[in-house]
């Protein structure tokens, strides 16, 4: 089996869905992860114990994937200097918008990058980025997809252009 880069930690296994999804586009890349649930508020230790033996199992950098309180991202930091990426989970009567702000506003000095409520995919791919600084090959990797992108765009456009849609109303001319 190949050695996980990247740890994926999940407050509760309602995070599954998310984690998978983040799962995803690391296997994509060729890139091992690992899967496991810690709670910051349930199992602490467990939380710490994880964040603190990442380094030593050879984990790069740790996506954490929470909700409510969201506090297993920052638990997770405070006990590890590898980057630790906070997936904020729309649940609750917030739905998310709590989680986000629990995650994006940490004390100064135990940084923890969150991206949008949901988003396990740019998740990943941020952890591929961290990983690109030290591996020219998968920053290549992450050129090509966001050519791929760039050239989805461009296809889109000309298809409305070819059916005649002027997205400001109208026909195109």
């Amino acid at each position: 089996m190949t050695q996980p880069l990247v740890g994926i930690v999940l407050g509760s296994d309602s995070d599954l869905p998310l984690g998978r999804q983040a799962e995803k586009v690391l296997a994509e890349f060729g890139v091992a992860s690992e899967l496991t649930i810690a709670s910051a508020h349930r199992t602490p230790e467990r939380a710490s114990r994880y964040a603190r033996e990442a380094r030593a199992r050879g984990i790069k950098v740790i996506i954490a994937v929470a909700g409510l309180a969201a506090h297993l991202p920052g638990v997770l930091a405070a006990h590890t200097t590898l980057p630790v990426i906070g997936v904020p989970v729309a649940v609750g009567t917030l739905g998310g918008v709590d989680a986000l702000l629990s995650m994006a506003q940490m004390p100064s000095g135990i940084p923890v990058a969150t991206v949008g409520i949901g988003a396990a995919k740019n998740a990943a791919l941020l952890a591929l980025a961290c990983l690109a600084t030290a591996d020219e090959n998968m920053g290549q990797r992450l050129e090509e997809y966001r050519e791929r992108l760039a050239a989805d765009v461009d296809a889109k456009d000309r298809k409305l252009k070819e059916e005649g849609v002027n997205l400001q109303g109208g026909t195109m001319v």
